[in-house]
């Protein structure tokens, strides 16, 4: 019996020891590291190309330079001043490139203006000379410079504006077919603005942008076929604008960041 038992027991320790050494041959399971977090950043880099629509408001400005004994009735260093507004819209085209948070950026846009008015002359009482002005359209080219914040983005713009710009007059007391004339000229100035941009998709932006701009003075001959000098010193002394925006980028290499 106890012989037996010796016997059992033995085979049972005999069978633990080959388990033992089987699993102690066995190779340590390998390790594998983890893989880095990634963190996608919204994409700004690339060309775009899109349109806007909203408001500006022009003062328009314009002072008598020379002898209008023959025809008018101001003389040199009179004048008047008119603000008018309207709606606004056009396109704009631009290329971005983004470090880190950090995105720069050329852009042009093209924008046509409803803003015009018109101003009575009434120095000797009732309707005399009526002067009439017009801001057509504008372009601007600008550098752009923001802080995005994964697809927002905040920037700020600064560059070249020009304008067209046209005055007018009509001797409403004499003959208007020859008491009259106008004269048009592009203005050149400079702008700022700033703004903010979502990206709704990764081809899609939408935002908001205000900007200011001002223009240079130029000379107007406004006489027309009348037999005087009629010259103007006139300018679109400021142009403001607020407008929404709508872009679609194109694809650019993708950025992340580790």
């Amino acid at each position: 019996m106890f012989r037996t038992k010796f016997i059992a027991a033995l085979t049972v320790t005999t069978a633990l020891g080959v388990s033992v050494a089987s699993a102690a041959d066995l190779g340590a399971r390998p390790y594998t590291k983890a893989p880095a977090y990634v963190e996608s950043v919204y994409n700004w880099s690339g060309f775009y190309i899109g349109g806007h629509l909203g408001g500006a408001w022009t003062n328009e400005q314009w002072v008598n330079s020379a002898n209008t004994t023959a025809f008018g009735d101001l003389t040199p260093g009179q004048g008047f001043r008119q603000r008018g507004s309207g709606f606004m819209g056009g396109g704009q085209i631009g290329y971005n490139w983004q470090a880190n948070n950090f995105v720069f950026g050329v852009e042009g846009t093209f924008s046509g203006l409803d803003n015009s008015g018109r101003l009575n002359n009434a120095v000797f009482g009732g309707l005399d000379d009526q002067f009439s002005w017009r801001t057509n359209f504008m372009a601007t080219i600008v550098g752009r410079a923001g802080l995005a914040i994964n697809n927002n983005l905040l920037y700020f713009k600064g560059g070249y504006a020009g304008v067209n710009n046209r005055l007018s007059v009509v001797d409403n007391v004499a003959n208007p077919s020859t008491g009259s004339g106008s004269q048009t000229h592009w203005a050149s100035g400079w702008t700022v603005g700033g703004g903010w941009e979502y990206g709704i998709t990764r081809n899609w932006t939408v935002g908001v942008e205000y900007n200011y701009a001002a223009f240079e003075r130029a000379t107007y001959q406004l006489a027309g076929t009348s037999a005087g000098t009629y010259t103007f010193d006139a300018k679109p002394r400021d142009i403001q604008w607020a407008v929404v925006r709508l872009n679609y980028k194109f694809d650019a290499p993708a950025i992340a960041r580790y």
